[in-house]
């Protein structure tokens, strides 16, 4: 019996690109807000950040690439796979900068306290190695 439900549901959801597209639309929709925030805020923060680790303070001008540029390519699939990449590497130095020594500890409810980073940095390299799928607004020249 379990066996035909799963047939039942997996020939009813079997559809890898819609998955992706999804991936893609949670990804870079929800990492604008956080580029929105810097358009809006100014990155003089994160230079600061950076200037106190000894780090040049114009690196944090990388944030409008990694939280503006490259979520809107990633979302219409534009170049997504490289995009994807710039994503997770500033997530990468984001996490660095601001939560070094933070991997073991947990929220007041229980969460880990790395688990928003840890999806923008997994769901960026899932799309980085899955790729943008079929539905995209630029359409990849191999997929034709």
């Amino acid at each position: 019996m379990s066996g035909g439900i799963n047939q039942l549901f997996t020939r009813i959801s079997d559809c890898p690109d819609f998955g992706k597209l999804l991936l893609r639309l949670t990804l870079g929709g929800l990492l604008l807000f956080h580029g929105q925030f810097k358009v809006v805020h100014g990155v003089s923060g994160i230079a600061h950040m950076l200037t106190a680790k000894g780090l040049p303070g114009y690196i944090a001008y990388g944030a409008y690439i990694g939280e503006i540029v490259a979520p809107v390519m990633v979302i219409i699939g534009l170049m997504a796979r490289p995009a994807a990449f710039i994503i997770a590497v500033n997530m990468v130095v984001a996490t660095l900068l601001v939560k070094t020594g933070a991997f073991w500890h947990r929220t007041d409810v229980g969460a880990w306290s790395l688990e928003t980073e840890a999806f923008y940095l997994l769901g960026a390299l899932a799309i980085m190695f899955s790729g943008a799928g079929k539905y995209t607004l630029v359409r990849d020249a191999r997929l034709q």
